[in-house]
């Protein structure tokens, strides 16, 4: 419990450092460093959680996608060539589509909502093919059109004219965040989440990521702020799944007179009564 918890506030310590940046998407060395240092983050985050004795592969799974997408985004920010920001775009999207399953998963698991033993393999098959998907460009004209690498403000950026199955990412992401706010909302109902705080945490955790996902889509201001709200995500998810655990270990054991006794005095009925019986000779 402590070393999560410190874990969750040293991330929140450097995430205020990040956000700190000056003028993120004024010059190029504040962009970069941005994503370079949300990329650290994310390592140091992975690592420190393999210290944590009761670990969760989920949250592995989870850590590891960010850190995936951060590095992906600084790469693409730095790169020389189309061929080094497609592959960079792609590292991006490797970690982009697993991530929301991580989240998925953990949350079902945290609210106690049971599934199928093969529910997360389908679902990363799906988001394996959604990330072949998107990795296509420069290979194939499905995703993208057409490509190309601008520079803006010395930041490397991809020109993108999109192709017929670029929706197909977009019907992806709203279908597991559907499931998610589904998963959440149902918990809320069936009161399966212990204390209030639990709901707002969880809630935040998904409608950060959800808002700021929408903002980009809608406005392009030359930083990808998922970078961050994937940080936050994490302290969230984090923070939550130790409050609960300690929860669950301060819930009073029922004491030994409290438990059901079996008087071993009482006589059993066999069918047979215990009545004398007259016998005249």
């Amino acid at each position: 419990m402590k070393k999560t918890l410190s874990l969750s506030l040293v991330i929140f310590i450097l995430t205020l450092l990040l956000s700190g940046c000056s003028g993120v998407g004024s010059k190029s060395a504040n962009v970069s460093l941005a994503y370079l240092v949300s990329a650290v983050i994310s390592l140091m985050v992975f690592v420190c959680y393999l210290f944590i004795k009761e670990k969760d592969r989920w949250f592995m799974i989870l850590f590891a996608s960010v850190f995936i997408v951060n590095t992906g985004y600084y790469l693409l920010a730095i790169a020389p060539t189309l061929s080094f920001a497609l592959w960079a775009n792609r590292i991006s999207y490797l970690g982009s589509v697993f991530l929301p399953i991580s989240m998925l998963i953990i949350i079902l698991d945290t609210v106690e909502i049971k599934y199928k033993k093969w529910f997360p393999y389908a679902l990363c098959a799906i988001g394996g093919l959604v990330f072949l998907i998107a990795a296509s460009p420069g290979i194939l004209d499905i995703y993208y059109k057409e490509v190309s690498l601008v520079v803006v403000g010395g930041v490397s950026a991809l020109k993108k004219v999109y192709g017929p199955l670029h929706v197909v990412n977009l019907i992806y992401l709203l279908a597991v965040f559907t499931l998610i706010i589904s998963s959440i909302v149902y918990a809320i109902k069936k009161k399966k989440i212990d204390s209030p705080i639990y709901s707002v945490i969880l809630a935040a955790a998904v409608f950060l990521n959800i808002g700021v996902w929408f903002i980009e889509q809608l406005v392009d201001i030359g930083f990808e702020i998922l970078s961050i709200s994937y940080i936050i995500s994490e302290i969230f998810l984090l923070s939550l799944n130790a409050l609960i655990k300690e929860t669950e270990k301060s819930k009073p054991v029922p004491a030994e007179s409290d438990l059901p006794r079996v008087d071993e005095a009482q006589p059993v009925d066999d069918g047979i009564t215990n009545e004398a019986v007259e016998v005249s000779i």
